[in-house]
């Protein structure tokens, strides 16, 4: 029997094609490219079989990020775990939204709350190489992944020094003599009941980093309680929330006395992340 070649296997595959090419570049270790240019070529067995356990893996569940350990996000590789949450494309409009509220300051300070990967804080700071980062999470196992990807994806020279990472539950141990230019956030908003968390990808992923095991409102609640007592006069805190959840957290954000308060839509039209301002 002819070897089979990457080409033949991919035409063959149970998976959705681009899901098919991520697992198999992984597993040759080739670029994207290299699947037009080499797809002709002996599949050695070893890398069939281990394309195969991953194709298996896939088709029972598991997300392809944790499968591969990375996913792109703000055009940088973040390693993944099934310790922390996949950073998703819609996320990147909170990333963009903050920056936007830096373009006029020096050496901005920022904090992330709730790191998991590090995605967010190390997206801001590699746009930002004078903002100065401080990322929290109150797990150990995510706050090691996002050590690792700050670490291999930021200049160790950068003006803002080092992201800096601290194990907290929310502002918990957060010294209360800090400010803040900008605070940010993708907390678990999903309610606990919602039958989504039993559902694809979801069900891989860390359950904290998903719910709140209440209404899917009670963490947003304690940041934006917390979050004045740590802005900088003028700064802004922006949340990311559920598509059915914007009129609350304005609301939230409203009772706080924060200002200029409004939400942003992705690009599925979702109102996706909300905001405001603190009183100068």
């Amino acid at each position: 029997m002819d070897a089979l070649t990457p080409a033949a296997l991919l035409r063959a595959s149970p998976l959705p094609s681009l899901e098919a090419r991520i697992l198999l570049t992984h597993v040759l270790g080739w670029r994207h490219t290299q699947l037009i240019t080499r797809g002709d070529e002996a599949l050695d067995d070893l890398s069939l079989r281990r394309y195969r356990a991953l194709e298996a893996r896939r088709l029972a569940g598991e997300p392809v990020a944790q499968l591969v350990g990375a996913r792109e996000f703000f055009g940088l590789e973040f390693e993944v775990t099934p310790d922390v949450l996949i950073p998703r494309p819609e996320t990147e409009l909170l990333v963009e939204t903050v920056l936007t509220a830096l373009d006029n300051l020096s050496r901005p300070r920022v904090l992330d709350l709730g790191t998991g990967t590090g995605a967010i804080a190390v997206a801001i700071a590699s746009m930002r190489p004078d903002a100065q980062m401080l990322a929290l999470d109150r797990s150990a196992d995510a706050l090691a992944v996002a050590t690792r990807n700050a670490a291999r994806l930021l200049d160790s020279k950068r003006p803002g020094g080092d992201v800096r990472l601290l194990q907290s539950n929310w502002y918990g141990s957060l010294d209360p003599a800090l400010r803040f230019e900008a605070i940010v956030s993708n907390p678990p908003y999903i309610a606990s009941g919602d039958p989504h968390l039993s559902q694809g990808d979801l069900r891989f992923e860390p359950r904290g980093a998903l719910t709140d095991e209440a209404d899917g409102l009670s963490a947003i609640r304690t940041i934006v309680a917390g979050a004045p007592a740590y802005l900088a006069a003028n700064g802004v805190l922006w949340i990311e929330h559920g598509y059915d959840q914007a009129a609350a957290v304005r609301a939230l954000l409203s009772e706080q006395g924060f200002e200029q308060v409004r939400s942003e839509r992705d690009l599925a039209g979702i109102e996706r992340i909300s905001g405001g301002q603190s009183p100068g």
